[in-house]
């Protein structure tokens, strides 16, 4: 792994966002910025890290590795579900195919945890039973893995509103979905899962969670969009701890942005009030977690040089500049 200087000293030029007015119709997702130019859609993956529906801090090298990662779990899982990228110009962008979203959230859980108010655990511990339409037996703890997996679907908010969760029955009677759009989502992310579940599990890291977002392209043809099992989208617990934090009653030692949640939840910020004060040594410590995440997945070493981030993604992206 880089080393913790490296990471410090990109603190300064980390990609805050994007402002270009030449790209195509501008939209700002919580770490995406798109731009949208009638069929093609150029997203870039900024530094920002977004916790309980807000935007927390700024990582550094964090867009290189969710997008790194994203082109690594597209390639391992286009014979599943075909996805929207074109290409990847720059380690920091994905232009693919404008697709018109299907609005849900497909919420893949294989483990009972979280900290949000829409997770499985926050709910279960007040005394919900049923999520998404799945029964949940009592007597269960936190952190145990579930009998089978089970999609919990939440509602698609826009920039700066708030995911909800909805059960499959009003997804179909809202018209949110045909029953036929449901079924197969809910095929494609059962099989998503379970891929994204045994390579994780060779390299010894646990899927514990995750969600899929899926668009229909001009053709009317269903495909993955945005990002697919990196640790803003999903969590990753390491297998060889796991046993043993458990029986403890301990938070397993994981690799995705639960690591500052729960910074900030022990600071006793759950999404309400002011944002505590983040340190600099947090800020490095979270960026190597998403780092190390890269490294266990794929096996592969993340290489990254510190400089400014948008003179680079400027020069890559001049053939689409209109």
């Amino acid at each position: 792994m880089i080393s913790k200087q490296i990471i410090a000293s990109q603190i300064p030029n980390v990609l805050k966002g994007t402002n270009f007015d030449n790209l195509g119709r501008f939209y700002k997702g919580k770490v995406r910025d798109n731009y949208i130019s009638g069929s093609r859609r150029i997203l870039i993956t900024s530094d920002r890290l977004s916790a309980f529906d807000k935007i927390i801090a700024f990582i550094p090298f964090k867009g290189r590795v969710l997008t790194a990662l994203t082109k690594f779990w597209f390639e391992k899982t286009k014979d599943i579900c075909p996805n929207y990228v074109e290409k990847y110009p720059n380690s920091n962008v994905i232009v693919g195919k404008e697709c018109k979203p299907l609005m849900v959230e497909m919420v893949v859980r294989g483990y009972i945890t979280g900290s949000t108010s829409t997770s499985l655990w926050y709910n279960y511990e007040r005394g919900v039973r049923e999520m998404g339409g799945n029964i949940l037996p009592d007597g269960l703890k936190k952190n145990q893995k579930l009998p089978h997996p089970i999609i919990t679907p939440t509602t698609k908010a826009e920039y700066g509103g708030h995911d909800a969760n909805i059960t499959p029955q009003e997804i179909v009677e809202q018209g949110i979905l045909t029953q036929e759009e449901w079924d197969s989502l809910v095929d494609y992310s059962l099989k998503l899962y379970q891929r994204g579940v045994e390579i994780c599990a060779a390299q010894g890291v646990i899927l514990v969670d995750t969600k899929y977002e899926f668009g229909r392209t001009e053709d009317g043809e269903i495909v993955l969009i945005d990002e697919i099992h990196t640790p803003d989208s999903s969590r990753f617990w390491i297998a060889e701890s796991y046993e043993e934090k458990l029986a403890k009653g301990e938070e397993p030692d994981n690799i995705n942005k639960e690591f500052l949640r729960l910074w900030l939840a022990d600071k006793g910020f759950i999404g309400e009030g002011e944002i505590p004060e983040i340190p600099e040594e947090i800020l490095v410590q979270t960026a190597e977690k998403y780092i190390q995440a890269y490294e266990m997945i794929t096996g592969e070493k993340f290489e990254a040089t510190p400089g400014d981030e948008l003179s680079h993604i400027v020069d890559n992206l001049t053939p689409y500049f209109q």
